[in-house]
């Protein structure tokens, strides 16, 4: 036993020795910019004259670190490449499964490249390890909703990417459900890419709405860059953009709402997290009660509908009254097919 912990000692103090910190530092600077001496001291659990110390012996091993000016941190020169990664077989298969879940099924749209990548990584994994990584994944499903718009939109993508890195205008045309002018074109400042419900988005400021909106890259009738250059508030993020919203778009008041669900489907609804202020109060007839703080009652109403029965709005009086005149109109549309 004496020896056994010794050994466990031995390899866990090996972790945090120089040779260590030094093949860190690399990985570091090489995956992210940004990276300081006093980021790197604290990353790696010693001292920024330790990490200067390690600079300047990676530097005398040949590889090109270089030194950014203020908050850029130090960089590796574009032309250097080190030794392909060495991956585990749990990292491996992990990487295999998101990718084979969110790009080879489509679940994420221009995540496809994702594919090529990993066959290069399994290229260079050992045949056995190989074998027994493909007959793992054989065994394993991650079933996903494929979006229906995953195509048609590639030019939309790439413009609002390339505008978010040059920090200019894009002059677009727009789609809207809720306006008769969708055809007018407007200028447009892009905040944040992101993708969220099946589908990918841009939040940004609308010179047309002189407000910030989300819009959905699939409803671009028409997207063009322009050489106006714009600036991203300081105070933007995009989580608290969102802030307490039901999915991804905030209304402008919070409305405390209260929901009680029936057994047995109340254990259904308390297997997820739908939304990150909501909070579960289970009753004695295994009922429960789901309460959160949402911002706006566009999209939840939605989703109290998609319950049916087993849910019922105790508050807002607001949202009770709206899936109660939904729920009714739903209702009226299959008495009208049965009168037929």
């Amino acid at each position: 036993m004496a020896s056994g912990a010794t050994t466990v000692y031995s390899i866990h103090m090996a972790k945090y020795t120089r040779i260590h910190r030094l093949l860190e530092i690399i990985s570091l600077i090489q995956a992210q910019r940004g990276w300081t001496a006093k980021a790197l001291a604290e990353k790696c659990e010693t001292s920024e004259r330790n990490v200067y110390r390690d600079i300047d012996q990676i530097r005398e091993a040949g590889i090109p670190v270089e030194s950014g000016s203020g908050d850029e941190g130090y960089r590796i020169n574009g032309a250097f490449f080190m030794p392909p990664v060495r991956l585990t077989f749990e990292e491996a298969l992990s990487i295999a499964t998101l990718v084979e879940t969110l790009a080879d099924s489509g679940a994420i749209p221009f995540a496809k490249p994702a594919s090529m990548a990993m066959n290069k990584i399994l290229s260079q994994l050992p045949f056995d390890v190989k074998d027994e990584l493909l007959n793992r994944l054989s065994t394993m499903q991650l079933r996903s909703t494929k979006t229906t718009d995953e195509g048609g939109y590639e030019d939309v993508y790439d413009k609002v990417q390339q505008s978010l890195l040059s920090k200019t205008m894009l002059n677009c045309k727009y789609e809207s459900t809720s306006s008769t002018n969708h055809d007018e074109p407007f200028l447009f400042h892009p905040y944040a890419l992101f993708f969220g419900t099946r589908a990918w988005y841009v939040v940004g400021f609308h010179e047309g709405r002189d407000a910030i909106r989300t819009l959905k890259l699939s409803r671009f009738i028409a997207i063009e860059p322009t050489s106006l250059t714009y600036d991203i508030p300081p105070s933007f993020n995009l989580d608290s953009h969102l802030g307490n919203a039901w999915n991804m778009i905030s209304g402008e008041e919070d409305f405390e709402v209260e929901l009680h669900f029936k057994h047995p489907f109340s254990q259904t609804v308390s297997d997820t997290t739908w939304h990150p202020t909501q909070n579960i109060e289970w009753h004695d007839d295994d009922s429960c009660t789901l309460t959160c703080t949402v911002s706006g009652l566009e999209e939840i109403v939605w989703w109290v509908l998609s319950m049916g029965p087993n849910c019922e709005v105790v508050k807002p009086l607001e949202l009770r009254n709206r899936v109660q005149s939904l729920a009714e109109q739903t209702l009226s549309l299959y008495q009208e097919a049965q009168a037929t």
